[in-house]
């Protein structure tokens, strides 16, 4: 689990073998840099070497579409529970290093999904609906309702999208009223809703238990999703809802007998394990929650969500040395895979290198970027460069930055 170094006195050849080993091992992004790492020192010691060269590209190109699929695969698990925005950044990372038109056309059906979900969050601040500006004779005209249900539901699965169609006009009412976070109203409609449709395999139970675990009616929610899970034992939702049930209720030991009674073929999933990892967090079973985090990883080979639980596992545990090294794993294997750093995991490693005396110029940067990148937080972030400036000696820079964060102290909320 530990970071590949690369040392400058190599040949191509040995980079070549460590990529190889890499690659065998299914650890294609620190392959992929082995590769390329390959490919320039061929460029600087050899360039004729035309053989070598053609050998070193072909495997650069199967690490790609290697390291693709896998992003692929990982991309889809995080849309089954709900974390969309991760998703879609390593899907776009995935689009970027395939040459497969077929992985292509895959991955722009995935993100397409995925911008047609966060449809959702852009009619949130679409005003409410006013039907005294209704045109009824217009051709085509729908009712304003119409229109934000339709864009709601563009983005689920195709089963799922024909039977919210098929519910009626009080399930559409509750379901655009549970969306706009009026949940007592939403709870009404779909209850109602639930009447109408009474068939065992309805859909509505599930979004009936989302309007009740917002209302904090857990029970209400539980007896819903415990029934939904019957007739739905796939549903990654069904079983994350359910979690937040239990967890709201501090049922941890019912939360785990949930997940490990689910399908076997979800047991082993990346978002059961996530889910499964969180309930012994929030338990305060902490070094079950590493042992579980850790059996992952090395079961299944390296995914930045468990690093990052594992990571705050650590934290919790003191083991602050631990934490602050894989928060520093997790920011290398992003660049080595080309994805964006988490602001939190940049901060997070930042605050436990400066938490341990450690002022470097590495981390001076770090702070730096916090800023651009979390600015609600600058003030706090200008405070850390002020003290490593002084413990570098520099004054000035240190008194400098010590009068920006006074300036921006009072506009800080929540810290």
């Amino acid at each position: 689990m530990g970071i590949w170094r690369i040392f400058s006195g190599k040949g191509p050849e040995e980079y070549e073998q460590r990529g190889d080993a890499l690659f065998e091992t299914a650890e294609y992004g620190l392959a992929k840099i082995e590769y390329e790492t390959a490919l320039n020192k061929l460029e600087k010691q050899s360039p004729r070497n035309t053989g070598l060269k053609n050998r070193l590209q072909k495997k650069l190109l199967h690490s790609k579409e290697a390291l693709a699929l896998q992003h692929k695969h990982t991309g889809e698990e995080l849309m089954g529970a709900e974390m969309y925005e991760n998703a879609e950044e390593i899907l776009r990372l995935a689009l970027e290093l395939t040459e497969n038109p077929e992985l292509t056309i895959e991955l722009e059906q995935r993100l397409r999904e995925i911008r047609n979900y966060f449809a959702k969050e852009i009619t949130e601040d679409l005003p409410h609906f006013d039907v005294q500006t209704k045109d009824t004779q217009k051709p085509g005209y729908q009712e304003p309702e119409d229109e934000y249900f339709m864009v709601l539901c563009s983005s689920l699965p195709e089963e799922i999208l024909k039977a919210y169609h098929s519910y009626g006009d009080s399930f559409k009412a509750g379901y655009v009223a549970l969306n706009q976070g009026d949940f007592e109203l939403g709870a009404a409609k779909l209850s109602q809703a639930m009447k109408e449709n009474p068939s065992p395999q309805s859909f509505i139970p599930l979004e009936l238990a989302t309007a009740y675990l917002n209302l904090e009616e857990y029970e209400e929610a539980r007896v819903l999703l415990e029934g939904f899970i019957k007739e739905h034992p796939d549903s990654l939702q069904g079983y994350h809802l359910l979690c937040e049930v239990f967890w709201e209720t501090k049922e941890f030991d019912q939360a785990q007998r949930l997940l490990l009674s689910c399908p076997q073929e979800l047991v082993d999933s990346l978002p059961i394990q996530l889910l499964r990892g969180e309930t012994l967090f929030l338990a305060e079973r902490y070094q079950e929650a590493e042992s579980l985090y850790l059996g992952y990883l090395q079961s299944s080979g390296w995914d930045e969500n468990i690093a990052r639980s594992l990571a705050k596992t650590y934290e919790a545990l003191g083991e602050k040395d631990k934490a602050r090294d894989l928060y520093g794993e997790i920011m290398g294997e992003c660049r080595g895979c080309g994805v964006r750093i988490d602001p939190f995991i940049k901060q997070r490693y930042a605050d436990l290198c400066f938490e341990s005396g450690q002022y470097s110029a590495d981390i001076l940067k770090l702070y730096f970027s916090l800023v651009q990148e979390d600015p609600q937080n600058k003030a706090e972030y200008y405070r850390k460069v002020s003290k490593i400036y002084a413990a570098q000696g520099h004054k000035e820079e240190a008194r400098r930055y010590q009068l920006l964060a006074e300036k921006l102290g009072p506009r800080r909320t929540g810290l």
